[in-house]
């Protein structure tokens, strides 16, 4: 019961990066903006997902990826290196969805993508990934 609630975190957090990629190859022009939002929401949701695997009863409602960095952090050391990574990605949190707070060009949008793609393949999510999406043993 419990790694299908993880599961959706990551299907819905692939989610925001597959429209994320679709919209920055197929779009014209690009919504930059909306590219990289989806951008850091794949990745709240992968961390998200970490945080409920390892005990959370309930993901914490915040969008700040620094916090849910520090908090994997806490649980797996491993997440410090990606902390530089998750506050670029953390600006296209709330900016983006309204004009005139964030500028975003197509090499910002490029490496919000590049980020997003790289931090879902991070061994430490990767790993929870594979456990639950193992079957699960009968206890008999």
């Amino acid at each position: 019961m419990g790694n299908k609630r993880i599961i959706e975190w990551f299907r819905f957090g692939d989610n925001d990066l597959i429209v994320a990629e679709h919209s920055a190859r197929t779009l014209s022009p690009q919504p930059l903006e909306i590219i990289c939002y989806h951008c850091q929401q794949a990745i709240e949701k992968y961390l998200k997902g970490y945080l409920l695997f390892h005990g959370s009863l309930e993901p914490p409602k915040t969008h700040n990826l620094m916090a849910l960095c520090e908090s994997c952090s806490e649980i797996d050391p491993e997440f410090d290196n990606i902390v530089l990574k998750c506050n670029i990605l953390n600006a296209y949190g709330v900016q983006p969805r309204y004009p005139d707070e964030i500028y975003i060009d197509e090499s910002r949008m490029e490496i919000a993508l590049a980020y997003a793609k790289e931090l879902k393949l991070f061994p430490p999510l990767m790993a929870v990934r594979k456990k639950v999406n193992e079957p699960e043993e009968d206890v008999d």
